[in-house]
């Protein structure tokens, strides 16, 4: 946590709005007082003829909105300059990249678009490989994230301005705040009989909005947050709406109808209940939740309400009002229905069945197997995505008390999301006592627990500079509202003493000027340098600029690009002059640039300095020999993600200052018998099975190199067209190599046939102990080393030399 005097340019300006408003605010509120011990609110002498009632509610409603929609601009405008100031023209984070790739392509109309060969200068961070029936029997490449946000962020790409999709959604987030607040803390009447003039806890809550940092990040990088806040806002407004609606035709003797007013605004709050399913399914659960609450609620309270006027006797009314809310219910369900047809129509092309395509992702490119699950256990967190996270936080699975720190810690960082710093989210705990004793606005009190227990079974706690705590931020427009009934309770204490009936407009208008000061405050000397960190994270630039190839003067050709972000962000599966590809840095580069037809290559290339600060960009020709080689090389990493894995996972690691080619190497490791995976399926081999450009090893002399460290070994199997032709054997290194970090040895060449289809390596990993167990199967009391497995043993795939003679030599 950092704090202290503003440092951005952007925290003084708000620094400055922030006296601003304060100052005019004191004003106001000076001049607003009456003089004397007059107040105009007073109570009117005996006797005296009560003033005309105020304004009529339709032209206060009209002044309410247009004031909102003021405001949501303001949010439009601010989001469109953090996309400026913070994001520096782009996607940054690896998630917000691959929510802009998938967006694209469902613009070019794939959920899945075709995999090209070589697989592996395509496939790479939170890429599925999708092995499902097709028309044509090629595989397909899908992004493993929730259809929802992508959908949206599509038409901004059909549009040509993808990044205007978030500040037109801070706009809409901006009034959906104003309506939630005006449905569930409506303005009452005052003393004289006329409506409030300003509706001051709508207007702050969408202040709020507007000011609120860490919704300006949601609604200006490529986040699905932005969208879901949307969502759970729109929904909860809506059941409230027509609840009130069906209330309302209950007490006119009204039938109800499917398509009168309540029956729409459910179907509403269904619809977007439903893309919230399809945009985050955890937080369609908290959601799920709270309407229930609400409809709960709504259902009691007519009880009581018919109970109380005897209208119980015939029963007639009870059942009748039932009718209705069964009704809401069903016409919520059958909104919801596009948003979970778009999530199972992805998770169709994703996986090739309904089942989750993040689980799948995750179950053939990280490990231990079964690590990414929703829910509590031993083996849950994955060591290749959140390695560090896990090794420090969930030592002994992820039980009750890593769930508490994890929730904790997001609870932590989420105190500054709200209003911009930590000692303001006592507002929010504020307002949701005030709320829980309103039966009218106690949803809004439990929305908040709710989504924190919808998340507590995911083990990774998902914060960081700017985003926040990102799992909570879906609720932020409840809490903004929350904030805002304290604003309004603290304000009404304050008059208390002045006896005022009724508030004068100048002290209402100055309130929100003094509550406006707190957030713009925070941000200055608080949640102003988290996203500064935001900003300069990474090389402080998206890894990927367009501009910069025009001005390198590429118009068409291949373009290879280092870096996961940026490819995320170049790739487009459209056909265009242009093709993007990974570099992988060995013959996989040349084997793609041939089956693309040899065209001019260049590479992008990312560079951040070695001490931080600003990255730089370089484009450079590559040059590949007409003449194909006799001899190539594949990283083993580059092989990576794999096609399959069973009671094994494989992960690309750093081995500097060893026999590796390249300082890296594909490592893999068998889980231990303790495992979900193991217990599943006990009698099954642990392997991993990694897919080869076939088009080019046909013919060929293929030799796996490898690298065991401390008691690491295994068997390397080569499998044509599903059938295993050549097993290689490695044993442990030798004792006398023992000293060294990595052995590497070389396997000798074997020949793959000429009309292979399909070529493999299975990489059979064999720890410790599984050796110990296989040593006393056969009689023999197993060394104490091998009794357990240590961190130290390594079987790994370092490389693949490929050797292509004439038809003699073969």
């Amino acid at each position: 946590m950092r704090a202290g005097i503003p440092c951005d340019p952007a925290q003084w300006i708000a620094l400055a709005l922030s006296l601003a408003a304060l100052l005019t605010g004191a004003w106001l509120l000076r001049r607003a007082r009456p003089p004397g011990n007059r107040s105009s609110g007073a109570a009117l002498p005996p006797g005296a003829t009560p003033s005309p009632p105020g304004p009529a509610l339709r032209p206060i409603a009209a002044r309410g909105v247009a004031m909102a929609a003021a405001l949501s601009v303001v949010a439009a405008l601010l989001s469109a300059a953090y996309v400026a100031a913070y994001l520096r023209g782009g996607p940054r984070i690896i998630d917000a990249t691959s929510y802009w790739l998938e967006a694209r392509a469902m613009a070019a109309g794939y959920l899945a678009w075709p995999l090209d060969e070589p697989a592996a200068s395509v496939l790479g961070r939170f890429l599925l490989r999708s092995e499902a029936a097709t028309p044509d029997g090629a595989d397909r490449v899908a992004v493993l994230f929730p259809p929802g946000y992508p959908a949206l962020l599509s038409l901004g790409f059909l549009a040509g301005a993808p990044l205007a999709i978030g500040p037109l959604l801070a706009a809409a987030l901006t009034v959906a705040t104003y309506d939630l607040a005006a449905r569930f803390a409506p303005e009452g009447h005052d003393a004289s009989g006329g409506a409030a003039r300003i509706p001051f806890v709508p207007l702050l809550a969408a202040l709020f909005s507007a000011l609120c940092a860490a919704l300006r990040y949601h609604t200006a990088d490529t986040m699905s947050h932005g969208l879901a806040a949307l969502c759970f806002t729109v929904a909860l407004a809506s059941a409230r709406r027509a609840l009130d609606h069906a209330r309302a035709a209950a007490r006119a003797g009204a039938p109800a109808t499917w398509t009168g007013p309540a029956g729409r605004a459910a179907a509403i709050a269904g619809l977007a209940a439903g893309w919230l399913a399809a945009t985050r399914p955890p937080s369609a659960l908290a959601l799920a939740a709270t309407l229930l609450v609400l409809l709960l609620g709504s259902a009691a309270a007519s009880s009581g309400a018919l109970a109380s006027s005897g209208a119980l006797a015939s029963s007639g009314a009870l059942v009748a009002h039932g009718a209705r809310l069964g009704k809401l219910a069903a016409a919520m369900a059958l909104g919801a229905l596009p948003g979970l047809a778009l999530l199972a129509a992805h998770q169709g092309a994703a996986t090739g069945a309904l089942a989750s395509s993040q689980a799948a992702y995750y179950a053939v490119s990280d490990g231990p197997p079964g690590c990414f699950r929703y829910g509590f256990g031993d083996g849950i967190g994955c060591l290749g995505e959140h390695g560090d996270f896990v090794r420090h936080n969930l030592p002994e699975g992820y039980g009750f008390l890593a769930a508490a720190g994890t929730t904790l810690r997001r609870l932590k960082l989420h105190l500054v999301d709200a209003l911009n710093a930590e000692p303001l989210a006592l507002l929010v705990l504020a307002g949701a006592v005030i709320a829980l004793r309103r039966p009218r606005a106690r949803a809004l009190a439990l929305a908040p627990l709710f989504q924190i227990a919808a998340y507590a079974p995911f083990y990774f706690d998902g914060n960081y500079p700017g985003g926040g705590a990102r799992f909570f931020a879906d609720v932020l427009p409840v809490e903004h509202v929350l904030a805002a009934l304290a604003v309004l309770a603290i304000a009404e204490r304050a008059r208390a003493p002045r006896a005022a009936a009724v508030p004068r407009p100048g002290e209402r208008l100055a309130a929100a000027l003094l509550a406006a000061a707190l957030p713009l405050a925070g941000f200055a000397f608080r949640a102003g340098f988290d996203h500064a960190a935001l900003r300069d994270r990474e090389g402080g630039l998206p890894m990927f600029d367009p501009a910069a190839l025009a001005r390198a003067g590429v118009a068409r050709g291949l373009v290879f690009i280092d870096t996961d972000h940026g490819y995320n962000l170049a790739f487009d599966p459209a056909p265009g002059d242009i093709a993007v590809l990974r570099r992988r840095g060995d013959a996989l580069d040349r084997m793609a640039w041939e089956a693309r037809g040899r065209p001019p290559a260049y590479r992008y290339r990312f560079a951040i300095p070695d001490g931080g600060g600003l990255a730089s960009v370089s484009i450079a020709p590559l040059s590949f020999d007409a003449s194909s080689p006799r001899e190539a090389l594949i990283e083993g990493e580059s092989l990576w993600p794999p096609r399959a894995q069973r009671r094994a996972w494989a992960l690309p690691e750093h081995a500097g200052g060893t026999c590796a080619s390249g300082e890296r190497l594909l490592a893999v490791r068998a889980a231990a018998g303790g495992d979900a995976a193991v217990r599943a399926a006990p009698d099954s081999d642990a392997a991993v099975r990694i897919g080869l450009p076939a088009r080019w090893l046909r013919g060929a002399r293929l030799s796996p190199r490898v690298a065991v460290g401390g008691e690491g070994a295994g068997e390397v199997r080569l499998v044509v067209d599903g059938v295993a032709v050549h097993a290689w054997r490695v044993e442990p290194a030798a004792p006398e190599s023992s000293g060294a970090p990595l052995t590497c040895i070389e396997l000798p060449a074997h020949p793959i046939p000429e009309r292979a289809v399909e070529i493999e390596l299975s990489l059979a990993p064999e720890s410790r102990e599984a050796r110990g167990e296989a040593a006393v199967a056969a009689g023999a009391a197993a060394p104490e080393g091998l009794k357990r497995a240590k961190d130290e043993d390594l079987f790994a795939l370092d490389a693949l030399s490929i050797a292509v003679g004439n038809s003699v030599d073969q």
